[in-house]
C-alpha cells in the first residue's frame, strides 16, 4: 500500500526528531511491504524564515491532500528569537493554531504510560505500570467562548463563556469509544455535572453514544476526583474523555506521572481519518543541533499515526514494541538516563528502534 504523509520538521530540535521518526517509518515500510511518500511542509519559525508568515495556504492544501501529517516541534526562544518580535498573529505558534482550525482538528489524544524500567523517574512512589490515553475536545468550551473585560459600576469585570452543543460533544465521545474498542474497552468520562449545565449535557450525550458500544464500560468521574485519582492510582484509567479545559489540565498532570515528557506522543484528529501527530514537548532550542534530543515521543507519535489515520495496527504495535524493547535493553537518551549512566544520541537511539523492528 502507498500512503502520502506530510512531514512538518518545524523548529529547534524538530528536524532532528522527525528525521528519526521517518527512519523508523521506512523500516516499517520495508518490513510490511508499504510505501510512504513524504512531502515536507514548512510551519512555524521555519515558514517565517522562508515566507514571512508561520503557515501558507499552500502548506494547508498540501496537508489536506495527505493521508496524515507528522510534525516535530514549533517555536523558539521567546526571549532571543526575532520571531517573537512580530505581532502574535505572525509568530510560530499562530501557524499551529491556524492548521488546527483549517483541518478542524477537534480531537486531541494524549497517551501517558509508565515503563517498568523508568519507574524511578515517576514522582508517584510505588506506582504500578499504567497505560492511559486522554481524549480531549480541542475546539470548543471555555477557550473558544465569547469573552470580554469591562468596567461595571466602577469595578473591572471579566467574563469568559463556556458553551458546548450536543454535536460537539457527540463527535468527541464517538472518537473516545472508537479508541476504547482498540484498547481496554473502558471509558471514564470526566465532567463537573454537579455544578455545570455544560457538564450535565456532556454526560447525557456521552451516555447516548455509549449505547452504540455495548462492549465498552462507561464510568463518569467528577474532574476534581479525577485529578486526585491520577496521582492515587493512575493504573485504573484506560480512556479518559473530557472537555477542553479539563483535558488541558489533566493531560499535563498525567504527563508528569510518567516522569519524562520526552516520551509522550500526541495526535489531533478531525471527523475523517486525517490527523496531525506530534510529540507533546516543545522545540528545546537550547539543545537544537547537539544530537542529544530524545526522538521517542515523535517515533511513538508516528505509531499513533499508523494506528489512527492509516489503520495499520500491527505496524503501530511493532514500533511501540521496539521502543519498549529498547528501554528494556537499557538504552537511554540523556533525559531519561540516571546520573552517570551511559546514554545514546538522537540518531543512535533511532537506530536501536530500527534494529528491534
Amino acid at each position: 500500500m502507498n500512503y502520502n504523509i506530510a512531514v512538518i520538521p518545524g523548529d529547534g530540535i524538530g528536524p532532528e526528531i522527525t528525521a528519526e521518526a521517518v527512519k523508523v517509518l521506512d523500516a516499517v515500510a520495508a518490513k510490511y511491504g508499504h510505501e510512504f511518500n513524504y512531502t515536507e511542509v514548512l510551519l512555524g519559525g521555519a515558514s517565517i524564515d522562508v515566507h514571512g508568515i508561520p503557515l501558507t495556504d499552500e502548506a494547508i492544501e498540501t496537508a489536506k491532500a495527505s493521508d496524515a501529517i507528522l510534525m516535530g516541534s514549533i517555536g523558539g526562544d521567546a526571549k532571543t528569537s526575532p520571531w517573537y518580535q512580530l505581532e502574535p498573529s505572525k509568530r510560530p505558534e499562530a501557524g499551529l493554531l491556524k492548521i488546527r482550525k483549517a483541518l478542524n482538528l477537534f480531537a486531541n489524544l494524549r497517551p501517558a504510560y509508565l515503563y517498568s524500567e523508568l519507574k524511578d523517574a515517576c514522582p508517584i512512589k510505588g506506582a504500578e505500570d499504567f497505560n492511559m490515553i486522554i481524549v480531549r475536545e480541542l475546539t470548543g468550551g471555555l477557550y473558544f467562548g465569547e469573552r470580554k473585560t469591562e468596567e461595571v459600576d466602577g469595578v473591572m469585570t471579566a467574563v469568559d463563556t463556556l458553551s458546548y452543543n450536543e454535536n460537539e460533544i457527540r463527535r468527541i465521545a464517538i472518537k473516545a469509544f472508537e479508541i476504547a474498542m482498540k484498547r481496554g474497552k473502558k471509558v471514564i468520562s470526566v465532567d463537573k455535572a454537579n455544578v455545570l449545565d455544560t457538564s450535565r449535557l456532556w454526560r447525557k450525550v456521552v451516555e447516548e453514544v455509549a449505547e452504540g458500544y455495548p462492549e465498552v464500560t462507561l464510568e463518569h468521574m467528577l474532574v476534581d476526583n479525577c485529578a486526585m485519582q491520577l496521582v492515587h492510582n493512575p493504573a485504573q484509567f484506560d480512556v479518559i474523555l473530557t472537555e477542553n479545559m479539563f483535558g488541558d489540565i489533566l493531560s499535563d498532570e498525567a504527563s508528569m506521572c510518567t516522569g519524562s515528557i520526552g516520551m509522550l506522543s500526541s495526535a489531533s484528529l478531525n471527523e475523517t481519518k486525517l490527523g496531525l501527530y506530534e510529540p507533546s514537548h516543545g522545540s528545546a532550542p537550547d539543545i537544537a543541533g547537539k544530537g542529544i534530543a530524545n526522538p521517542l515521543a515523535t517515533i511513538l507519535s508516528a505509531a499513533m499515526m499508523l494506528r489512527y489515520s492509516l489503520d495499520l495496527d500491527e505496524e503501530a504495535d511493532a514500533i511501540e514494541a521496539a521502543v519498549k524493547k529498547t528501554i528494556e535493553a537499557g538504552y537511554r537518551t540523556v533525559d531519561i538516563a540516571k546520573e552517570g549512566e551511559a546514554w545514546l544520541g538522537t540518531k543512535e537511539i533511532g537506530d536501536k528502534i530500527v534494529e528491534f523492528i
